[in-house]
């Protein structure tokens, strides 16, 4: 795996993959105009999308009819520089039809603790916790 981020101007930059795809980061405050994601941000969304694509991949091969599955992170972090990120929650809910829980609920602990290589990465400097419910639709 290749990336590179190039800076734009100010404290934004662009962030490329070896394969094309861009993202625009920028350490500016709202205030300041900011354009872009922070970088602590993309770190959790990277923990986000990793995991929820074991949750999903991991359902579909349980059969579950999956119809949405959504991610929400909150996080915690310390008081003085460095700020490094101390506890981190992941909040799976998941939208389908006659979901058996104890499936979602295996597939969500198989992500957690063998398959989403970018949050068990992170549980070695933070507290990574997962929850998760089920919506019928």
């Amino acid at each position: 795996m290749k990336i590179q981020t190039q800076w734009l101007d100010g404290l934004c930059f662009v962030g490329s993959t070896e394969h094309g795809h861009s993202v625009v980061m920028d350490g500016a405050a709202p205030e300041d105009g900011k354009r872009g994601i922070s970088p602590m941000a993309m770190l959790l969304m990277g923990a986000a999308g990793c995991s929820s694509i074991d949750v999903v991949g991991i359902a579909r091969k349980q059969r579950q009819d999956i119809r949405d599955c959504i991610c929400e992170v909150t996080a915690k972090r310390a008081d003085t520089i460095p700020k490094v990120f101390t506890d981190i929650h992941l909040h799976f809910k998941v939208l389908g039809r006659d979901l058996d829980e104890q499936a979602i609920a295996k597939a969500v602990q198989l992500s957690a603790e063998k398959y989403c290589s970018a949050s068990i990465m992170l549980s070695q400097a933070a507290k990574v916790t997962h929850s998760f419910e089920c919506v019928a639709v």
